[in-house]
């Protein structure tokens, strides 16, 4: 190794190298009271739960048992009432926007990351410049010793 340059690493690089991206799992066991991350955890799984074709096939069971009861109403209001009330905006749509707002929570961490990474980039790149540019002054030291030698 030359004793023209040293270079300096960032810092992050050394944590990053120790760390893995954050997940939603982690934001799972981390931080606020025990309500809260059961509160999460509890959001997470409905939202998993939820966001499958078997849970899409299950509801649409229940909508055609209750269906006919809607229907004998002769009222389109009740069912229109029924569909939107009953189930989607009061219970489902709930539960969803907790659990995508958890997801959100480990995304943001992951942009964070890559931020810290794209520093310690910057940071490196930063380092190769000086290295180059302390190459680049021994160089001309040389070719002004050798044109002087002539």
């Amino acid at each position: 190794m030359s004793n023209i340059f040293t270079p300096v690493l960032h810092p992050y690089i050394e944590l990053r190298k120790k760390q893995v991206p954050p997940k939603v799992a982690d934001l799972m066991l981390k931080g606020d009271s025990p309500i809260a991350r059961f509160n999460r955890w509890l959001a997470l799984k409905v939202t998993n739960g939820v966001g499958t074709m078997w849970c899409a096939y299950a509801f649409a069971v229940l909508a055609l048992v209750s269906l006919p009861a809607a229907i004998a109403s002769g009222n389109p209001v009740v069912l229109v009432s029924w569909i939107s009330q009953t189930f989607l905006q009061l219970v489902l749509l709930s539960i969803i926007i907790v659990g995508q707002n958890v997801q959100a929570t480990a995304t943001d961490k992951r942009a964070e990351a890559t931020y810290q990474d794209a520093d310690a980039v910057l940071h490196t790149a930063l380092q190769i410049q000086s290295h180059l540019e302390a190459q680049d002054a021994e160089i001309e030291k040389i070719l002004s010793r050798l044109s002087g030698s002539s």
